[in-house]
């Protein structure tokens, strides 16, 4: 296994990384509000597969997101040379940039950058062209096939579309990449950007996506929307896949209290590690060793852990994995910190997953309130797993838990901007 990433101390640098902007764009709401109005709730969207090409495939039940018109939202250049994954990562990038009062400034187009994270691309847009190319000939595929599917297409329309020039990537990866992203970011900051526009979309409902996804053992197939994604039960038959993701503003903390922003959390600690598939087990050391690194960058104690937000995969092998590694890496204090996984509610959206989890964390802090994990009433695994009603609770310390079916796995360690408990 390989050990887990180390990264420089944010508090010997002395440059801070906050999240001051938030946008989602998600199954169960469009708007951080409408989002957590549902994820607070426990509400469930997740139906039939209704794209166009999809219904007659084995996968039945997804979390596809119905309340989103590109066309209002981003100028009609841009939609014609982009997929739906990045229309979701300009939109929901639009949000976190208003909700941050954040734009370039033409003086200093360096001082912001763009790091996303994606693991299928744009799909749809490219099986359009394939499309066009058997059926009518290679005069009817368009020049932007060459870059509307690449994974750092939203990364490249991000920068281009607000005139953000300094450093900007993209991880190819993907569950864990949503959390990975945040780490990239924090680099950045720590090197001298001010800010960074960071986070994950996914739009894996094309045809053509979800044939390549059948190839995953922990898909599932099962057809009742209410059954399909049980994690942590003896029910649990794999992950419904969706589409949406979240972006956020990640800023150096100086500057952003310099322009009068509002801080929603801090970026305390990430690490991520490696343990390859074929094994879920073996995700049990790699998780643990990850949110052990995790906690030490964030100078944080198993203890000082008020919340986790599981990656909750829906795997029996996994879910147990899970488990035993927050129980390992948090020791005695495991039995007391409530675990969540609103994505039952909606989905798993690959790399948007994780920062959708990232997004419900931030939202948790602010408000004080542990969400349900939907569709869930029994738990076999030993977490003080939250089912059924939200959960008021004073909290400063959430740790974002995710794996990938490739293999990664990462923890990301969040934190209230100002503690007020006693």
């Amino acid at each position: 296994m390989r050990e887990p990433e180390q990264q420089e101390p944010q508090a010997r640098a002395g440059r801070r990384a906050v999240v001051t902007g938030l946008g989602v764009i998600a199954p169960n709401g469009v708007g951080t509000d409408a989002f957590w109005k549902a994820v607070q709730q426990g509400t469930t969207v997740l139906g039939p597969v209704t794209r166009e090409g999809c219904t007659e495939l084995p996968l039945r039940v997804a979390g596809q997101v119905n309340d989103f018109d590109p066309a209002g939202l981003i100028e009609s250049r841009f939609l014609v040379q982009t997929d739906r994954f990045t229309h979701f990562a300009m939109a929901a990038a639009d949000l976190a940039l208003s909700d941050a009062g954040l734009a370039t400034d033409p003086q200093d187009p360096f001082a912001i950058g763009v790091v996303t994270a994606a693991g299928s691309g744009g799909g749809e847009f490219g099986q359009g062209e394939l499309q066009q190319l058997w059926g009518q000939g290679p005069h009817f595929v368009g020049p932007y096939q060459s870059i509307a599917w690449f994974y750092a297409a939203s990364t490249g329309q991000i920068s281009i579309r607000g005139g953000f020039q300094g450093p900007c990537g993209v991880l190819a990866n993907d569950e864990a990449g949503g959390l990975d992203a945040f780490a990239q970011a924090c680099r950045s900051i720590r090197r001298g950007t001010d800010a960074v526009v960071v986070g994950a979309t996914e739009a894996p409902l094309a045809p053509y996506s979800v044939v390549c996804q059948l190839g995953y053992p922990e898909l599932s197939l099962a057809q009742d929307p209410q059954r399909a994604y049980l994690p942590f039960t003896e029910d649990a038959c794999g992950f419904s896949p969706a589409e949406g993701g979240a972006m956020f503003v990640v800023e150096e903390e100086a500057a952003a209290l310099r322009r009068g922003a509002r801080i929603r959390a801090v970026v305390a600690g990430h690490a991520a590690t490696f343990t390859g598939t074929g094994d879920w087990g073996r995700s049990r050391q790699g998780l643990a060793r990850a949110i052990q690194a995790a906690l030490a960058e964030a100078g944080c104690s198993a203890a000082d852990v008020d919340v986790v937000f599981a990656d909750a995969l829906g795997v029996p092998a996994a879910d147990q994995a899970e488990a035993l590694a927050i129980a390992d890496a948090l020791g005695p204090h495991a039995a007391d910190v409530p675990v969540t996984a609103p994505k039952t509610g909606f989905g798993r959206a690959y790399s948007g997953a994780s920062s959708l989890d990232a997004a419900a964390a931030v939202l948790a802090l602010e408000h004080g309130v542990v969400p349900p994990t939907p569709n869930i009433t029994e738990v076999r695994h030993d977490l003080d797993l939250v089912t059924g009603h939200p959960r008021q609770l004073r909290l400063r310390t959430a740790l974002v838990l995710s794996r990938g079916l490739m293999g990664c796995n990462a923890a990301l360690v969040l934190q209230r901007a100002v503690d007020d408990r006693p």
